[in-house]
């Protein structure tokens, strides 16, 4: 099982990190996460790693891959996956600055043990709207700060599966994060985090 992630999908979020915006007509960015990212929202506990004093939360929807697939046509994206999610891309900010500063690859700031939380996943159709017109939320300490709905996305997920399944094979298990809306910040020990799709709660993290 591999993760798959999407930079750069949502204008606001670039906004909010001084990034020149993205278009439509440009590629998706993609990185990866080995397996040993996941964390599954049941765990609820989420460790603040000792490399890093500045770890950053990242809610994103994720798809689940339910069938194998290799070079999907954009318009036969939808049959690749059926469940869906919400969850957190944990980044530890301060490496990646750095990293980013020397031109150096930046993995070790997004793939590090844990880094990847995701929520109890849902039929993509539970909620009887289109999987790009869907409402996601993270909850900081009872306060909401992140609030976005997929429509949003700068690259649709169906274009983001084509466009992923040219390079890498996708198989059964595989998930997606689609990116993040404006809204991030740093964890501290004893934040609670309540993710959200059309309201209804998919995870609870708790920091420690």
């Amino acid at each position: 099982m591999k993760i798959i992630c999407i930079g750069l999908n949502y204008q606001s979020h670039n906004r909010e990190m001084n990034r020149e915006p993205s278009h439509k007509e440009d590629d998706p960015v993609l990185f990866l996460k080995p397996d040993t990212a996941l964390l599954s929202g049941a765990n609820n506990k989420f460790y603040i790693p000792d490399f890093s004093s500045e770890i950053h939360y990242e809610a994103e929807v994720v798809v689940r891959i339910h069938k194998m697939g290799k070079n999907i046509a954009e318009r036969f994206a939808h049959r690749y996956y059926n469940e869906i999610t919400l969850g957190i891309d944990f980044t530890a900010r301060d490496i990646q600055s750095e990293l980013k500063r020397k031109g150096l690859p930046w993995e070790v700031s997004k793939a590090f043990d844990n880094s990847a939380v995701v929520g109890t996943f849902v039929p993509k159709d539970k909620y009887s709207k289109d999987i790009n017109n869907l409402r996601f939320s993270l909850e900081k300490n009872n306060h909401s700060v992140q609030s976005a709905n997929t429509s949003d996305m700068i690259h649709p997920v169906d274009k983001i599966i084509s466009y992923a399944s040219r390079f890498f094979t996708l198989k059964t298990g595989d998930l997606i994060f689609t990116g993040t809306p404006a809204g991030v910040g740093k964890i501290e020990i004893g934040d609670q985090f309540c993710g959200k799709i059309e309201d209804e709660k998919l995870f609870e993290i708790h920091v420690c």
